[in-house]
């Protein structure tokens, strides 16, 4: 009964989330709404780096570039070949499950540092492969491509706003993304996951139960890597710009930032990740010009004293606190009740 009540309140929560996220964009601007754009975008690449890290414990510093590539087969199809921005998708998909595939091979016998320098030296080296001049005229070197939003396919006011391009990006990537978080929702709360967990906490035990170790630390660096490419892809469309000098390794400290911040191996917590690596250093350039990311080092270190599990770690600490005290009161009162009883109606 409890459990049906509790999805009831569940499905009631979602649908009044969505009426609420449907009516955000009408509320303000278009950079407001290109912020929030960002937030999913980047909240679906982070999601492909937990899957990785938080998930089958490969630490990679190397997925910057698989934005990068999933960015650059957007880019390359829309300006090139005309493909509508909304086809690019799978393309981008699989190019970079491709690229992570391989990229997994090398992961079977490198672990912890060791991984993580080899997949930082992927982030370095594909910008500089972008800028080569062989491959110039799909790139367009370091001038990057230059592309043009997509337009709505319809007229539509609300709230005295006009559907721009931004809000109606906004609405195609907010469909993108629920899709993307219930792929990883149903992927991971299965068997495959369980099986990257076992791999990630017990190896050689989940070898002995019959896990494929090298198919799935393979597979799964390519889905992890198809994840950030489809975010690339996005990226390329919200922005209407690609460059080399946008995806530097800079990039890829920033997602593991953002996983570490949303918390190891939750699903959720890309959406916390997400709007940290979004809005903090915005808000840290506000309060110092002068010395931005030492203001952002200090909120990084104050948040990781607070939130040592990541906000998703902090969020289910306050639930099952709350949820306890909730169980706790009945509880009592019923043990209240036991204990005022008469005596001559207990021996009745």
């Amino acid at each position: 009964m409890n459990g049906n009540i509790d999805r009831k309140w569940v499905l009631i929560g979602g649908l009044v989330l969505l009426a609420v996220l449907c009516v955000l964009p009408f509320t303000v601007k278009n950079f407001r709404v290109f912020q929030f754009n960002m937030v999913m975008i980047y909240a679906i690449a982070i999601l492909g780096l937990n899957i990785l890290t938080g998930f089958n414990g490969q630490i990679s510093l190397g997925h910057g570039a698989f934005y990068a590539i999933g960015a650059y087969t957007a880019a390359i199809l829309m300006d090139r070949a005309g493909i509508p921005y909304w086809g690019t998708l799978p393309f981008a998909a699989l190019v970079c499950f491709v690229f992570g595939f391989l990229m997994g091979f090398p992961a079977l016998r490198l672990g912890g540092h060791y991984l993580a320098l080899a997949t930082f030296a992927l982030a370095l080296a594909v910008p500089q492969m972008l800028k080569f001049k062989g491959i110039e005229q799909w790139t367009g070197g370091v001038q990057g491509i230059v592309l043009s939003k997509p337009e709505p396919p319809f007229e539509f006011s609300f709230m005295g706003q006009p559907l721009s391009a931004d809000r109606w990006l906004y609405f195609y990537l907010l469909f993108i993304s629920l899709i993307m978080f219930l792929i990883a929702w149903r992927l991971l709360r299965g068997r495959v996951g369980r099986a990257l967990v076992a791999i990630r906490d017990h190896p050689i035990a989940a070898s002995a139960m019959g896990i494929n170790l090298p198919v799935f630390k393979s597979i799964t660096f390519g889905i992890s890597a198809a994840f950030t490419g489809v975010a690339g892809a996005l990226s390329a469309s919200a922005v209407a710009f690609v460059s080399p000098d946008s995806f530097t390794s800079f990039l890829s400290i920033t997602f593991l930032v953002g996983v570490v911040v949303g918390g190891l191996a939750s699903i959720p917590g890309a959406i916390a990740g997400a709007i940290f690596i979004q809005y903090v250093p915005n808000i840290a350039d506000e309060i110092s010009k002068s010395a931005p990311w030492a203001i952002y080092g200090l909120f990084l270190i104050l948040l990781m004293y607070l939130m040592p599990t990541g906000a998703a770690g902090l969020i289910s600490k306050i639930w099952h606190w709350l949820t306890r005290k909730s169980a706790a009161a009945p509880a009592s009162a019923s043990a209240g009740q036991v204990v005022s009883q008469p005596v001559g109606d207990r021996q009745s």
